[in-house]
């Protein structure tokens, strides 16, 4: 019989050149409830990844990312690259509009090239 063992991909937040953690303080900044489910909804990717619709949307050009229903009522993304194995949390937000504003998808761009 096979076994199949199935693997964390590591989880990491972008960090700038300053060190700050762009992404992580966001989302400490959150409320308890909508915190918990950004987490569960990275976790979730972590440990499904390569993980599809309706968790997980791709991009084009290695970005992906992550929508969440948030307990607020709100609906939050956070913007992921896979980078040396390990996933990238670049950049979040709470959507406000049905599409992405082009600066935001601008600055996660930005943020990916600065990993390579």
């Amino acid at each position: 019989m096979v076994k199949h063992t199935i693997q964390k991909t590591p989880l990491v937040f972008y960090r700038s050149s300053n060190g700050n953690e762009p992404v992580r303080d966001w989302i400490k900044a959150l409320n308890t409830p909508d915190r918990l489910a950004i987490g569960q909804d990275l976790m979730r990717a972590q440990w499904r990844w390569p993980v599809g619709m309706p968790l997980c949307r791709a991009l084009g050009q290695g970005l992906w990312k992550i929508r969440t229903e948030l307990p607020s009522k709100r609906i939050a993304r956070v913007f992921l690259c896979l980078d040396e194995g390990m996933l990238v949390a670049l950049h979040g937000l709470i959507k406000k509009t049905k599409k992405t504003p082009d600066d935001e998808l601008t600055l996660e761009r930005k943020r990916q090239k600065e990993l390579r």
